[in-house]
């Protein structure tokens, strides 16, 4: 569905994405992993043509994203922004219903689609009608989601969905998101810097280190076969406080 043959980017002097060539599979979800500053966030948006390549080409379906055809290959992609990012003057309908509207679909059509996304995303009815200030930040997520996938994308990017949330709200949310992801189907491309989010979402792992790709694979082989010793590094800085206490015990 998605393909990278070698897609190069740098800001000024500093490379962000060196020479990679990738592919997500289809109706799969695969995990751009790594730490901060390592190029996922930008590889995402490569892939959605928010930024062009200095080298290098990006497809969809195997045709080539370029400036003639850029727009219409947007539409098949859905988008989650980090933290959600809704406008703050527009009610949690007026976000998702954006592109509709912009679109011209029939008010019935909106109000259906509508309807089946909340239903998909567990997203009270009545708080359609609130802003993005009356929402928590679960609910925020819910609505960016729906907005991405208003209109019935191919492909769903999502660069760190899931950050600076409680970790109820983000245990309860990672759930919901895995069960959507399975409900529909779709080729799904994720961003996050958390190992275990990785692992709980990942059919695929792609880690990354300055722009190149040190391993892909499952959780499971990163951390049985690491191909790199920043493999083992990268997994060890995360182990939480109760992990040591674990390994501590007698």
């Amino acid at each position: 569905m998605l393909e990278l043959r070698a897609v190069s980017k740098s800001f000024g002097e500093v490379p962000v994405v060196g020479g990679l060539d990738l592919t997500f599979p289809e109706g799969r979800t695969t995990v751009l992993l790594g730490p901060s500053g390592c190029g996922k966030s930008t590889l995402l948006r490569l892939i959605i043509g928010l930024v062009e390549p200095d080298a290098g080409t990006v497809r969809i379906d195997g045709a080539e994203l370029t400036h003639d055809n850029g727009l219409a290959l947007r539409r098949r992609i859905g988008y989650v922004i980090q933290e959600g990012s809704l406008f703050p003057h527009l009610t949690a309908e007026e976000n998702i219903t954006l592109m509709a509207r912009y679109l011209g679909w029939a008010a019935n059509a909106i109000a259906k689609r509508v309807a089946e996304l909340a239903e998909l995303t567990r997203f009270p009815g009545g708080g359609l009608r609130r802003y993005p200030a009356e929402l928590s930040g679960g609910q925020s997520r819910r609505v960016a989601l729906m907005r991405a996938l208003l209109l019935d994308p191919d492909v769903i990017l999502l660069d760190e969905p899931l950050g600076a949330l409680d970790p109820m709200i983000r245990a309860e949310l990672q759930s919901d998101l895995r069960e959507i992801f399975r409900r529909l189907g779709k080729t799904v491309v994720l961003v996050t810097h958390d190992i275990g989010e990785a692992g709980f979402f990942g059919d695929d792992i792609i880690l990354l280190r300055e722009g190149k790709i040190v391993q892909r694979g499952s959780l499971r082989e990163l951390v049985a076969t690491p191909a790199d010793p920043f493999v083992t590094q990268f997994i060890n800085a995360q182990r939480s406080p109760l992990e040591a206490l674990r390994g501590e015990a007698p």
